[in-house]
């Protein structure tokens, strides 16, 4: 008898048998998804879309088919078709067509994945609404896409397609559509067909024109082609009626586009070779309130720059510009003007740091002044105060100014004269104040415009939370250290100025306040910020953390894609180097991108 005890049973070809490589997902993820009508399957790494996940709605369920009772929450036949799946963040590299048996689909999420290729049958889900493919390694895109009537949002960056079909016009319900990031060298006409169209974002191609057609989206407020070949904009484009933003950065323009959209309000044409501004371009900017020209070539400025009347932010970094025009000072909104990097001449170092209102004031005092006239008749009355009541301003402009006073209240005669006027606009900057006039609060309903700068103010009074209608409050150059948490009702809060205050952190608050466009918080004693929740803030293009106590910036904030100005100067921090700081903010976020870890 052998010393050695016989194996069990084996299996003589095991070696040659191959591993069921179909991937496992949970049974009790696929139950709820009957139930929910969603399907979650992001970061599995999934090489392959199981065939249970295509049939979830044709087999039936395992627990059919065993003879148990059902309770309310386990009928099965009560199941719900899957509207939503999110395939995001895996390993595939082709989708099947069996995808076409998800005949409730609304939400098809693949970014993020391998795929350079569509299957065909994705065109019979014909109530999709959503879907994104961002991240992937498509060349082109099947014309059976452009069957998607419901289609309202298509994201297609980070690819490599080279080309789009004529089709695409085909999606007339479409909202949304992201090429960024892509090869593309030409656009089909009938790209102009997507009259829903609201937002369109062609950065980061191999665009040298634009096709005439896309005058016709008549309802796009959002235009993006920065970083391509431009040299030229098609006049065509002045049609785009909605139009609210347009972004032209890096681009090869020599002038500034002439572009008559009454709507248009940001308006970037950094990183080009413009030279000069003309006077016809800048008439047709009727209601621009942010104007970014940094990185050009950019030598003078026309005295017609007045006519940019609704102008609030004017960004002329890094040009060529050696004068100002004392004209610059009448521009009644400008609240912040960039000049770092050029080789201005007569205006001395020192103003020229002491930030914008100053250098404005020095501006105006180039201006020679015309005598005040001695009778004003009915448009100004002299009160026991001595303070003067512009009526023209308050009734025809609904502005109440009293500035530059040195004085530590208002008048009531003031409040008196602007009592029923549907008041829009206050400016008591330049005051000893050092609480809110209590009569302020009788503007609540109409006000949108409030500066109260250059005061004396130690706390932000829980007043202000009050005034819903808010759109900019101006706060620089008080003694603030912090705002109160009630100010996060300020909805429509688009821009707030705290230069110059005594903050040493980033406001609490602002974190929570997604309307945000503008934090300018220069000159403060702020330590740092949460880029995490920064983030978050989708609206914020302009941020100011100039002369602070920054130690060090994290790389995170290089995820805050939809800043178009960031300002870093004066902190004491290492890195990012000068050198990098210097060259702009597109710079400074890429260099952080670069440096989250991985």
């Amino acid at each position: 008898m052998s010393r050695f005890k016989r194996p069990g049973k084996v299996d003589s070809l095991a070696g040659f048998k191959t591993e069921n490589t179909e991937p496992s997902i949970p049974y009790g993820l696929l139950k709820a998804a009957r139930k929910s009508g969603q399907l979650n399957l992001s970061g599995r790494g999934l090489t392959e879309v199981p065939q249970n996940v295509y049939r979830l709605n044709l087999d039936t369920p395992e627990e059919a088919k065993q003879n148990v009772a059902f309770g309310e929450s386990d009928r099965w036949w009560e199941q719900t078709d899957l509207t939503k799946l999110l395939l995001s963040s895996n390993q595939l590299t082709q989708l099947s067509n069996d995808i076409a048996l998800l005949t409730g689909l609304s939400t098809l999420d693949l970014h993020d994945n391998r795929l350079s290729s569509l299957p065909n049958d994705l065109g019979k889900l014909q109530e999709l609404q959503q879907l994104r493919i961002s991240h992937n390694q498509l060349r082109s895109l099947p014309v059976e896409v452009c069957a998607l009537k419901n289609l309202r949002s298509l994201t297609l960056q980070e690819n490599m397609l080279e080309n789009l079909p004529e089709e695409i016009g085909q999606l007339e319900n479409l909202t949304e559509l992201d090429l960024s990031n892509n090869n593309l060298k030409g656009l089909p006409s009938g790209l102009g067909h997507l009259t829903s169209l609201q937002k369109l974002n062609l950065s980061q191609n191999k665009l040298s024109c634009l096709p005439d057609s896309l005058g016709q989206l008549t309802n796009v407020k959002l235009l993006d082609c920065s970083k391509n070949q431009l040299t030229d904009i098609p006049a065509s484009l002045s049609e785009m009626i909605a139009l609210e933003q347009l972004y032209l950065t890096h681009n090869k323009l020599r002038l500034l586009p002439k572009l008559p959209a009454p709507m248009l309000k940001d308006f970037y044409v950094g990183n080009n070779q413009i030279e000069q501004l003309e006077a016809e371009q800048l008439a047709c900017l009727k209601a621009i309130s942010f104007l970014e020209l940094r990185d050009n070539k950019i030598q003078t400025l026309p005295d017609q720059i007045t006519l940019l009347s609704t102008l609030t932010r004017l960004d002329l970094t890094n040009n060529d510009i050696t004068n100002l025009p004392a004209s610059l000072s009448l521009l009644p909104n400008l609240k912040v003007l960039l000049l770092e990097g050029n080789p201005l001449r007569g205006i001395r170092r020192d103003i020229l740091t002491k930030g914008t209102n100053e250098l404005l004031k020095y501006l105006r005092g180039r201006i020679k002044e015309e005598p005040e006239k001695e009778d004003e008749g009915n448009t100004a009355m002299t009160l026991p105060s001595q303070a003067r009541v512009n009526m023209h301003s308050i009734t025809t402009l609904k502005s109440l100014v009293y500035s530059e006073k040195q004085a530590s209240s208002v008048p009531d005669e003031l409040f008196d004269a602007a009592a029923d006027q549907g008041v829009t606009t206050v400016n008591f900057s330049k005051n000893q104040l050092t609480s809110l006039p209590p009569r302020l609060m009788e503007f609540q309903p109409s006000l949108l415009d409030l500066n109260l700068g250059f005061n004396r103010l130690t706390c932000s009074s829980l007043d202000i939370c009050k005034f819903l209608q808010l759109t900019h409050i101006d706060l620089r150059n008080n003694e603030l250290s912090d705002l109160p948490s009630e100010m996060n009702n300020l909805t429509k809060l688009r821009s707030i100025i705290l230069n110059y205050n005594r903050f040493k952190s980033f406001p609490e608050v602002l974190y929570q306040m997604v309307s945000l466009d503008t934090v300018l918080l220069g000159n403060n004693q702020v330590g740092g910020v949460d880029p995490s929740r920064l983030i978050k803030l989708v609206n914020l293009s302009t941020l100011d953390l100039s002369n602070n106590d920054l130690l060090n910036i994290p790389p995170e904030l290089g995820l805050c894609t939809s800043l178009r100005c960031l300002s870093l100067d004066g902190n004491p921090f290492r890195t990012p180097r000068a050198a990098i700081v210097a060259k702009g903010t597109d710079a400074v976020l890429e260099y952080l991108r670069g440096r989250i870890p991985t």
